[in-house]
């Protein structure tokens, strides 16, 4: 497939930046979105525009047929076994808050323990640590090596010496790039009775996912992530566990019957749906999926490999530059520090020359505590990026680092 005629796909991609050709490395914190998923939500918003679930009219029939569309669309995606396994969210943030909400309501006692690894995004601490406060619960840290690689036979001590009820951990390192081996992690945890969150914000855009071959309990990620519209998200959750878990939110469209005295649920994935939708989101969500399916997931990681490949080698002939995160098996993500500079200064000047990186601790403070820097500079690489920008890259960052140092 030509990365040129992809690149045409997305308008973004046109535009110049501080008067040179936009050279756009920060995908892993958001995608660019092809015309398609822009056209379909004007469209929607132009001409196809109602609400969901609540209306017999025309406009509502539509708008709600295209909503559950959507929800097998996902489902198709990721290999889920049920559509009704497809809960909306707002993202993955939003989705991990549920489970750790829900699931720990419903399953987390005094003395229970959730693992969690170093490598996590502040999203997957956070909330667990709030809900092991509320219920009394110990919060368990997989180590890693310098590598930036999880160190399994530890994974396998905390679970044998502690009552474990829920393992979360990340698909993919949004700070290191390390693809974890969240197959083994899972089968591991249920070894000892325990259920596997697994953060995909990161598996997602760039991975085939199958959740039945991975046997995974919960598999989260955002809709800005995959190409498509910010503000929505995707739960996956095994369909006995979504059942026996209480509703995160109350309110309209998640209930059955309400009085006074008591309410009844609609069955998952409503009962975690409160309110009116995300619904022209949704509709852009479902417009990404069937892009990536055209494009193809295969493609997309043969080509992100090779680009991974290429920068990396590229870098490591920069002199003062040192890659954080050497994991042998990774996505395409690349942070790095450069000796004696900061990683804002590097950050601002290349903008300069039309290159967007993410600079900071990438919401993974303690991962940045483990190899004693505060913050990197990252640059992250999708399908539609090419090795003359890489190219580009390097040259720009020799001419930063000689004005800097």
């Amino acid at each position: 497939m030509d990365v040129m005629h992809l690149r045409a796909d997305f308008p973004m991609l046109q535009k110049k930046m501080r008067g040179h050709p936009l050279i756009y490395f920060d995908t892993a914190a958001t995608a660019q979105k092809p015309h398609c998923v822009i056209d379909a939500v004007t469209d929607f918003y132009k001409n196809k525009y109602g609400t969901v679930h609540r209306a017999i009219y025309e406009l509502s029939v539509f708008s709600t047929e295209m909503y559950q569309d959507t929800r097998v669309k996902v489902q198709n995606f990721i290999k889920a076994a049920s559509c009704d396994e497809i809960v909306y969210t707002r993202g993955t943030t939003d989705a991990i808050n549920l489970v750790a909400a829900s699931f720990g309501e419903a399953f987390l006692f005094e003395g229970d323990c959730v693992i969690v690894s170093a490598m996590e995004h502040h999203s997957n601490i956070v909330p667990w640590q709030l809900i092991c406060e509320k219920k009394k619960a110990k919060l368990k840290v997989i180590p890693m090596n310098d590598k930036g690689e999880l160190l399994m036979e530890e994974y396998q001590r905390l679970l044998d010496s502690n009552n474990v009820k829920m393992v979360a951990v990340a698909h993919v390192s949004n700070s290191l790039g390390t693809v974890n081996p969240i197959k083994e992690i899972i089968a591991l945890a249920h070894t000892k009775g325990a259920k596997v969150l697994v953060d995909g914000a990161q598996g997602a855009p760039h991975i085939a996912i199958d959740v039945q071959d991975l046997d995974v309990d919960f598999y989260a990620f955002s809709g800005h992530k995959i190409f498509g519209p910010t503000g929505i998200g995707i739960l996956y959750g095994k369909l006995d566990l979504l059942e026996k878990i209480p509703p995160y939110q109350g309110g309209g469209d998640m209930i059955d019957t309400v009085t006074f005295e008591k309410t009844t649920y609609n069955p998952p994935p409503l009962k975690f749906e409160a309110g009116t939708p995300m619904i022209a989101e949704v509709i852009g969500l479902g417009c990404a999926i069937d892009y990536l399916q055209t494009v193809g997931m295969e493609y997309i990681h043969k080509w992100e490999q090779e680009l991974l490949h290429y920068a990396t080698e590229s870098m490591k002939v920069i002199p003062n530059v040192r890659i954080i995160g050497n994991a042998d098996n990774k996505s395409a993500v690349i942070s790095f520090v450069v000796d004696g500079v900061h990683y804002l200064d590097v950050g601002t000047l290349l903008d300069l020359h039309g290159i967007a990186i993410r600079t900071g601790a990438l919401c993974a403070q303690p991962t940045m505590a483990h190899f004693g820097i505060k913050g990197v500079a990252r640059m992250s690489l999708a399908f539609y990026n090419t090795k003359s920008e890489i190219d580009r890259f390097a040259i720009s960052l020799r001419e930063v680092i000689s004005l800097l140092r």
